[in-house]
């Protein structure tokens, strides 16, 4: 048998497999589609953050990070209970702080015997906090102003917040969204009540 060396123009063309490039061109559109949808939810929807301190404990430790729907307050307004995420008095340079919305715009709020009184009545609360030990700008009754919450720390002992003069009511122009999730650490990742 003789070889022959050089071009060959009988040989088979090899036939492409379609399926395989369809196959190929879904998944690809799917992973574009996914991250796409991912990056809206992350830019309109949601962020994430890290606890700063103690003042949210037991609810939230230092160093856990949340997820937060910066979507829902644009909607809707916060609610007592709600978890709120804002910048104290909108400046951008400092960290984001995470409290409970304890009274809403028009509510008279005061804090007598360890007590906090929301129009005369004890407030309900969601979770279980020690006495509030310094009333502070709440001893006397003070009116939450329209478009403003008054918010604690679930750490009432430990944590700056409505009752500071340096952070006093959430103006509603100022909080960026409700905490939401916890997200890390693993053991404790869950919904936030």
């Amino acid at each position: 048998m003789r070889r022959s060396s050089g071009l060959n123009f009988n040989r088979k063309k090899r036939k492409v497999n379609t399926g395989l490039l369809r196959e190929i061109a879904l998944w690809t559109g799917e992973i574009l589609l996914t991250m796409f949808v991912a990056v809206l939810l992350v830019l309109f929807v949601g962020f994430r953050i890290s606890v700063v301190g103690p003042s949210m404990s037991p609810t939230l430790e230092n160093g856990e990070k949340v997820l937060v729907n910066r979507l829902v307050y644009k909607v809707f307004s916060p609610k007592q209970n709600d978890l709120i995420v804002f910048l104290p008095n909108g400046n951008e340079k400092s960290h984001y702080y995470i409290k409970r919305v304890i009274a809403v715009p028009g509510d008279k709020v005061q804090v007598k015997d360890g007590m906090i009184y929301i129009n005369g009545e004890p407030f309900e609360e969601k979770v279980e906090v020690s006495a509030v030990e310094n009333a502070l700008l709440a001893e006397e009754e003070l009116t939450v102003g329209e478009d403003e919450y008054f918010v604690l720390g679930d750490n009432r002992n430990n944590s700056e917040d409505s009752r500071y003069a340096s952070i006093g009511n959430v103006r509603k122009e100022y909080i960026v969204g409700k905490a939401w999730c916890i997200v890390w650490p693993w053991d404790r990742f869950g919904l936030l009540k």
